[in-house]
């Protein structure tokens, strides 16, 4: 480690670490260069320059002590540059002059924290209603959870270049609108409020499920979207929406707290039913049961008190209380999940919510009447990329002896996984049921090779 302002670039490669920051911290140097320069394509381009200075420089220099005030700030020049070399009107220089002069010129000045809702005002804005459901989606996906082009139109099962489109089109109504880059009035959050949740439990969604790339798990994002659920309930304060956000932030608590349990040492998904459950994080599922009973209303739901909120994360979150409640993996009430599946079916009936229902329908009935649900699904052909569907149905046939039909679904969700973890795990799946005993030596022989469909 060396002395001064920088230290050394953490251990492994330089290209790897830098490779990690950029995943960390692109998201939130974003939404402060958006804030401050007021394009976003001129603050993606003016980023993507910074750190292509950090890979040429932070190998023989070491990380700066703040490396996100340096990129936004190393970035913020080079846009001010990029400005001045494109000929732009002297009042626009002087307009971002001025805010980046209030903004302080040293590095600690520019460090998030004295802005800390930055990233809410970009998912506000991300979220205006004046933006089709699809490009609020995809733009919240590009620039708050910094997901290339390419990793969301594989979300969206999309074409590259209709995904890009989309993005451009949206920035551009963005732009020529002169929608403001703020939290709304108090009077104008219901409107967003549906927007917005959904766009916080996709930052969840790919901190706790990455959808690419080497880690299975990108914690910084799951602490993120908590910390705006938060900030959310609190702008609302006491008004009914508010229970809205509290059952968001009740199922992403509940979940997190088994985040440590998730990954073994060798980086690889731990099952739900294996993992160590005296690991899991009792300060946050205690705060995430207490706000369940608050997203459900009057009435009676088998388990809880009241009557089903309107809230599908309501409901989602009473899920995740069954699990949380379950002192081992064994005594866990699968009827009443399966039960809250068909509920959270009536709500929000989606092939994913189906998939989840089937599995939770084969833990209380049996794999075979599961497996009946997902053959169902499968027929529809509505989650053919998904690749966690033949996964799931081929841990019901290894469950029923059908071997060989497991190894073909085995493989087709190894065909479509795009996670290494996720792919390594389900390998080792595919040893295990494609390996049969040789009745001439005793042996097991060895599994097929993996990878193909």
């Amino acid at each position: 480690m060396t002395a001064g302002p920088h230290t050394a670039l953490p251990g492994g490669p330089a290209a790897l670490a830098l490779d990690r920051l950029f995943r960390a911290e692109s998201g939130r140097a974003l939404a402060t260069l958006i804030r401050l320069l007021g394009d976003f394509d001129l603050a993606e381009e003016a980023l993507q320059e910074a750190f292509a200075v950090a890979v040429a420089t932070w190998p023989g220099t070491g990380l700066p002590q703040n490396p996100r005030s340096w990129l936004i700030s190393t970035a913020r020049h080079k846009a001010l540059d990029r400005l001045r070399r494109g000929r732009i009107l002297s009042a626009k220089l002087a307009e971002l002059a001025k805010d980046a002069e209030a903004a302080g010129g040293a590095e600690s000045d520019l460090d998030l924290e004295a802005w800390p809702d930055e990233r809410l005002r970009l998912i506000f804005t991300c979220c205006h209603p004046a933006l089709s459901a699809e490009a609020q989606v995809a733009l919240t996906l590009r620039t708050v959870c910094g997901l290339t082009t390419e990793e969301i139109a594989r979300a969206f099962v999309a074409p590259l270049p209709t995904l890009a489109q989309r993005l451009v089109r949206a920035k551009a109504k963005i732009r020529d609108a002169g929608i403001p880059y703020r939290i709304p009035e108090p009077s104008e959050l219901p409107e967003r409020l549906d927007a917005v949740l959904a766009a916080i439990y996709l930052v969840f969604t790919e901190g706790y499920a990455a959808t690419s790339g080497e880690a299975l798990i990108r914690r910084a994002l799951c602490d993120e979207a908590i910390r705006l659920a938060r900030l959310v309930a609190a702008l609302l304060e006491d008004r009914p929406e508010r229970r809205q956000a509290e059952a968001l932030l009740a199922l992403m608590l509940l979940h997190h707290a088994r985040r440590d349990t998730r990954e073994g040492p060798d980086g690889l998904p731990v099952l739900l039913e294996d993992q160590d459950r005296s690991r899991w994080d009792r300060r946050e599922i205690e705060e995430g049961l207490r706000l369940v009973p608050g997203a459900l209303a009057a009435g009676s739901l088998r388990g809880f008190p009241g009557r089903l909120a309107l809230s599908p994360y309501a409901v989602e979150a009473a899920i995740a209380a069954v699990h949380a409640r379950a002192p081992r993996a064994e005594a866990t009430d699968w009827r009443q999940i399966a039960d809250l599946y068909r509920v959270l079916h009536r709500l929000r009936p989606t092939p994913v919510v189906e998939l989840n229902r089937a599995v939770a329908v084969a833990m209380a009935e049996g794999p075979a009447a599961g497996l009946a649900l997902l053959d169902a699904l499968e027929a529809t052909g509505a989650l053919a990329e998904y690749h966690l569907l033949p996964a799931a149905r081929a841990d019901l046939l290894r469950r029923l002896g059908r071997t060989e039909e497991a190894a073909e679904a085995y493989r087709r969700a190894l065909a479509l996984a795009r996670l290494e973890p996720e792919r390594r795990f389900l390998e080792g799946r595919l040893a295990e049921v494609g390996a049969s005993p040789d009745p001439a030596s005793g042996r097991v022989t060895d599994a097929p090779e993996v990878g193909g469909s």
